[in-house]
């Protein structure tokens, strides 16, 4: 009798980590924008997102300006970049918030959303990340953000997709075929 009630506690027990890991979605997160506004995620429903750490001084800054080149080749078919600067790596995102949005600004014209500088690691990781990196929330896989220009993929439902590596262009073939299907 005690191992049947063990076996169907434990039944139970993963049954609900299994729920609550999926009951949570991109959607019910909030951040702020790099202007200071309060921004639910939800008003992105119905989008498919591409989620992008960012840095102004990195190797890597130059996606910047392919970032925004398919941001505005697929925006109107429901694709949205939000960019996320963090100063996590090499302290290459060293400026303010308002800082940053120049510079993004002026260099390569970005105009998808660009959220408030965040961390992506460590022990003050933004909710976020936390969601983006841990598969006990994200019910798909866990994720280690190893760099500036990390990318992932949500779906137009909240769902996470994939994570794409940072040395990998934003148009690349993955990126394309997830935003086209």
């Amino acid at each position: 009798m005690n191992l049947f009630k063990l076996l169907i506690s434990s039944v139970f027990f993963i049954t609900t980590i299994a729920l609550n890991a999926q009951s949570m979605n991109f959607f019910d997160l909030k951040v702020e924008s790099i202007s200071g506004e309060k921004i639910e995620l939800s008003q992105f429903k119905g989008k498919k997102i591409l989620v992008v750490n960012t840095a102004s001084e990195c190797g890597l800054t130059q996606q910047y300006q392919v970032l925004e080149e398919l941001y505005k080749t697929y925006k109107a078919q429901g694709f949205v970049i939000i960019g996320f600067p963090a100063n996590n790596f090499g302290a290459q995102e060293p400026g303010t918030n308002e800082e940053i949005a120049t510079f993004c600004k002026a260099n390569f014209g970005v105009s998808f959303p660009m959220m408030a500088k965040i961390s992506v690691a460590g022990d003050d990781m933004h909710e976020l990340y936390q969601w983006l990196t841990q598969k006990k929330k994200n019910g798909v896989e866990d994720s280690e953000v190893v760099w500036n220009f990390q990318k992932y993929l949500i779906d137009e439902n909240g769902k996470y997709v994939a994570m794409i590596a940072p040395q990998e262009s934003p148009a690349c073939e993955t990126i394309i075929k997830f935003i086209e299907q």
